[in-house]
């Protein structure tokens, strides 16, 4: 693709990132998935100590994670930051009804419980040589593609 070339159906901003600019985003990626390794964030033993109110390291984390967005979209906001391309950044406000919250919270949870990881560190334990995630993320990328599907029969 060239400089200002647009994806139909995708984003209305123009793609002008080479590939070589991509190498920020894996940096990033694997940056990430070592704060998640160091951190035990992608620990099973961590995980399931969580599940069973045994050690607060994981609502530490978490909960030092839900602090950071806020404040970061709060700074967004008063800030009146802009990307990138110019654009005024938003967030746009979600319906609220209680079905969605339930059922995609409860799916999560159980996934979470039954594979011992929530999706993001997935990557980063196979790249640890944890093999047994390979389930895991043929599961999620099923559990993508099914939503996909029933997306318009879903309470949204």
């Amino acid at each position: 693709m060239s400089a200002g070339t647009r994806i139909p159906g995708v984003t209305d901003a123009p793609v002008t990132r080479a590939a070589g600019g991509l190498l920020v985003y894996l940096m990033m990626g694997v940056y990430f998935g070592v704060v998640l390794i160091k951190s035990e964030a992608a620990s099973w033993y961590r995980i399931q100590e969580m599940f069973r109110f045994e050690s607060v390291h994981m609502y530490g984390l978490i909960g030092s994670a839900v602090l950071t967005g806020l404040l970061t979209t709060w700074l967004l906001r008063r800030s009146g930051a802009r990307s990138l391309d110019g654009q005024t950044i938003t967030v746009t406000p979600k319906e609220r009804g209680w079905a969605r919250y339930v059922l995609g919270g409860a799916t999560f949870g159980i996934g979470w419980g039954l594979a011992g990881v929530c999706p993001g560190p997935i990557f980063t334990l196979l790249g640890a040589g944890v093999w047994p995630m390979l389930v895991v993320l043929t599961f999620a990328l099923l559990g993508t593609w099914l939503y996909g599907a029933l997306r318009k029969h879903l309470p949204h």
